[in-house]
């Protein structure tokens, strides 16, 4: 999301020594949920497109070894597969009270307005299918972090099998936290509004 963090020199490094790795610029900071989107068209637009799309935190937040766990089911025919914090198995490391109730209290509101039957509507660990995505894709709207959630609405509201899948989340050591006030607030008025909009 056009981050001045060195991302995007670090992987055109990378463009140097694998010629299957693209990179997408962006003129300025937009919000995770457009560039989620931008990053889902580039993929469905390639002359040969994945069969899968994994999103994931790049500062290892994320484990890339649990990648997999995500992409087994997904080939056994779900259509999108959430790493879970909160399932049997998984956790977070390093967390707050504060993060951690709040993390919480958004997925207990957004259960009750979406039931899919995942226990984690806001991790952005997770596989989809690019059937899925070709099918939600015109869509998405979302300009922040209530991506997540409106991401699996609209595979719910289709009838896209969703799954989740357990992980480990590790809070960053280093650097700080991307997540505005205003969009802490974006967010949690979005899954207020979901019974409304919906």
């Amino acid at each position: 999301d056009s981050s001045p963090d060195g991302t995007a020199d670090l992987i055109r490094k990378l463009q140097k020594r694998y010629n299957n790795v693209l990179l997408l610029t962006r003129k300025r900071k937009s919000g995770l949920g457009t560039a989620i989107t931008d990053g889902f068209k580039v993929f469905i637009s390639l002359k040969n497109p994945p069969k899968y799309i994994i999103t994931m935190d790049a500062d290892y937040s994320h484990n890339p070894q649990e990648i997999i766990k995500l992409i087994a089911p997904v080939r056994q025919g779900c259509d999108l597969v959430v790493g879970s914090r909160y399932r049997n198995g998984g956790g977070t490391i390093g967390w707050g009270i504060s993060r951690f109730a709040i993390s919480k209290i958004a997925n207990f509101i957004t259960k009750l307005r979406i039931d899919s039957g995942i226990s984690d509507y806001t991790s952005g660990m997770r596989c989809y299918s690019t059937k899925l995505v070709k099918g939600i894709i015109n869509d998405l709207h979302s300009q922040t972090y209530e991506i997540q959630i409106e991401t699996i609405r609209q595979a719910n509201v289709r009838g896209y099998k969703i799954k989740d899948v357990p992980i480990t989340f590790v809070n960053r050591k280093k650097g700080k936290s991307k997540l505005s006030i205003n969009e802490i607030r974006d967010f949690i008025t979005y899954i207020f509004n979901l019974n409304r909009k919906y």
